[in-house]
């Protein structure tokens, strides 16, 4: 391998420390906000070409929690997500771009409900790496990103009396992870 593609390093998802969230229209009129704690996977840094780097991430769909039991089953309902058919929702980047020092454009194939599009994400760091009280290296970010849900198949919907429809359909996905250096 050349110096310009040796990987630099290999760091791994810590589930403990990490949420996937998202928010999405209720009514028309105000935000209900979801997170799934079940995140794992790894990214890939390469010493000096940050765009060969690459990320595999993947959500346990069944951890979903939006704070009411009766809406988070019906969201793991064949309404919604079909946890049973579907568990997981993974993300494999195709393309990693920076942008400045701290800012990333991470782009890949999101796969959800069986259906795989090319989402990107804009992402804030990585941190400094950080030794924890343990002796284990630690780094952290955050991305966010919007997709349609109807795109991945998700196209249940109520019309509501007034006009509009109970569950909007672009959904904020924001991301707060943070990694352990393998």
């Amino acid at each position: 391998m050349s110096t310009t593609t040796a990987v630099a390093n290999t760091w791994v998802i810590d589930p403990a420390h990490s949420r996937a969230e998202f928010k999405v229209k209720h009514m028309m009129i105000s935000n209900v906000k979801g997170s799934f704690s079940g995140v794992s996977g790894t990214l890939a840094e390469y010493a000096l070409q940050p765009s060969l780097g690459h990320v595999d991430a993947a959500i346990d769909i069944s951890t979903l929690n939006t704070g009411d039991d009766k809406r988070d089953a019906h969201l793991k309902s064949a309404d919604f997500f079909a946890v049973e058919s579907y568990p997981q929702m993974t993300l494999k980047s195709t393309d990693i771009k920076k942008i400045s020092a701290q800012e990333f454009s991470v782009t890949g194939d999101l796969t959800l409900h069986g259906v795989t599009k090319a989402v990107t994400f804009a992402v804030d760091g990585a941190s400094e790496p950080t030794k924890d009280p343990w002796g284990n290296t630690r780094i952290g970010l955050s991305a966010t990103s919007k997709i349609n849900r109807k795109d991945f198949g998700l196209v249940w919907k109520a019309a509501l009396e007034s006009g509009g429809v109970l569950v909007g359909e672009d959904v904020q996905i924001s991301l707060d992870v943070q990694f352990l250096k393998s």
